[in-house]
Order: structure tokens, then sequence, then C-alpha cells
């Protein structure tokens, strides 16, 4: 019964994924708009081909991401290339299993680096503003039971950070101007919190970074009421 249990939940996940494979969000600074993200999930005969663009420009900051990863059926990540640019310096990410570790691969500022990071079934890489990231964090918290998560952070020369979810009460919100159920859920990762809105579906909705004041804010949803000054969305 528990194994059938589980793959009808999983099924029920696949399809909501299925539906709801594309998102784009507004890039929010202190309730400004100051960017755009997009995400899209395309499903293969073995998971699913994602990518995810980005593009923040503000004083101080101007930024672009393209993301590109192929996950299992089960969210599990099997390659992933990642191509960004911080305030005119490029810098490349290449990462993918390895026997029993990950492999992660970093060149920035002339330099190259090669980490081997302990692997784990529950594990996304998590680039800064990455709405792609948080979706299939998500979704590997439905597969995980909320345990066992893990971020791939790309920093210096990379690191894996345990990921705590805790579950608060569920808000309101419309999308598309329609009412929604939102289930809000904080993750904790190496001390830095962020807060995720998903709807019905557990697609993401809206997430409060750990960059103070930064936000994604999926195009059309409206929180209500917001939890802090955000920019509407379009």
């Amino acid at each position: 019964m528990r194994i059938q249990a589980c793959t009808a939940l999983v099924l029920l996940f696949a399809v909501g994924l299925l539906h709801a494979q594309a998102g784009q969000f507004i890039v929010a600074e202190n309730g400004h708009n100051v960017g755009t993200a997009s995400f899209n999930f395309a499903p293969t005969n073995n998971g699913y081909d994602s990518s995810s663009l980005v593009k923040v420009a503000m004083q101080g900051l101007d930024y672009s991401l393209s993301k590109t990863e192929r996950l299992t059926s089960a969210n599990q990540l099997q390659h992933l290339l990642l191509s960004a640019t911080v305030n005119g310096s490029a810098a490349t990410a290449v990462c993918k299993p390895d026997q029993a570790q990950l492999l992660l691969n970093i060149s920035a500022n002339g330099h190259s680096t090669t980490t081997r990071l302990a692997a784990h079934s529950g594990a996304v890489f998590l680039a800064d503003f990455d709405p792609g990231a948080l979706e299939t964090l998500l979704a590997l918290a439905i597969t995980q039971n909320n345990r066992d998560l893990w971020a791939i952070i790309p920093k210096n020369a990379g690191s894996i950070e345990a990921v705590t979810l805790a579950t608060y009460a569920d808000q309101q919100g419309t999308l598309d101007g329609k009412p929604v159920a939102v289930h809000h859920l904080i993750a904790t990762i190496a001390g830095a919190k962020t807060d995720l809105f998903s709807g019905p579906e557990n697609q993401l909705l809206q997430a409060e970074l750990p960059q103070s004041g930064f936000a994604l804010v999926r195009k059309g949803f409206v929180l209500t009421p917001p939890s802090k000054p955000i920019a509407q969305s379009e």
C-alpha cells in the first residue's frame, strides 16, 4: 500500500509539472522591478530538460544567467551547464554525477576549479535568482517528503549545503485575476532563509530571496496581503 500510495503521489505531481511546465517572473528589489526571470521544463523519455533565463539590470548589479540541465523523472540532476555574467565578468559551471560524487567545474575571473561534492538524490543546483531551481526544489520536496534536501551552491569552488524546509499556514492570492490557495514554506540554506509561495499544483508563485529586498514574482500573481512590499506583476 505504501508503494502504491507513493507512486500515485509521484504520478499526480508529474501531471501537475507538465501542466505548469513554464513560468515567467519579475525580479523585484524593494518593490521595484529590476529584471525578469523564466524557466521551462520539457518532458523527455527519461525525465525532463530544464532551462532558465535571468536578467537583472540595476545600479550596482548587471546580471544575466542562462542554464540548461537534464533531470531524471524523479527530478535528480543528470547534467547541468550554466553561463552567467556579473557586472561584465563572465562565469561558467558544469555539474554532473561522477560515480558516487558530483563533479562541479567552475570557470570565473580567469580561474578554473574542479570540486568533487557528496552526491545526494535530493540535490538542486541553486544559482542566484533562478526560479527553475526553486521549482525543482519544490518538486524534490514532494518526492523526498521534505527530507534529505540539498543545494549545490556555485560560489567560489562550490559547495553543497543541507536544505531545511518549514511549512507555514496557507495564504491567499490571485493568479491572472482568479483566487488561488497559496502554500507557504521557508527554506533555510546555510543559515539564509528563502520564503517560498506555491500554488495548488506545487508551482512556484513567489520567492522572497535571501539577498536583502529581492523577490521573484510570477507574472499575474498577487499575494494578498503581501508579506512585504513587492512590485506588481504584469
